[in-house]
């Protein structure tokens, strides 16, 4: 694995988000859930590798196969419009 210290820091990134899946590290940086487990675990805080893990254990959203909603980017009806780094008003 040749990933360097920004690849690394997004993969960390990524596997902290909820929505974002493992498939989607996996195709972005050919790394998979086993190896992100692994870069987690040594790149982190024991505690904090805890919490993650105990966050995405069984989790629907990081694994594509238990995802109950369709593809694509979740939108709240709720979440405001942003146009050029502005929210607009209603």
């Amino acid at each position: 694995m040749d990933l360097t210290v920004n690849d690394i820091d997004r993969i960390i990134e990524m596997a902290w988000e909820d929505r974002t899946p493992f498939e989607a590290i996996n195709i972005q940086f050919h790394v998979s859930e086993k190896e992100v487990i692994t870069i987690m675990r040594r790149e982190m805080k024991p505690s904090s590798f805890k919490m993650w893990r105990k966050r995405v254990q069984g989790r629907a959203t990081k694994h594509e196969k238990l995802r109950i909603f369709e593809k694509g980017r979740f939108k709240c009806s709720r979440q405001k419009q942003i146009t050029h780094n502005s929210i607009s008003k209603r």
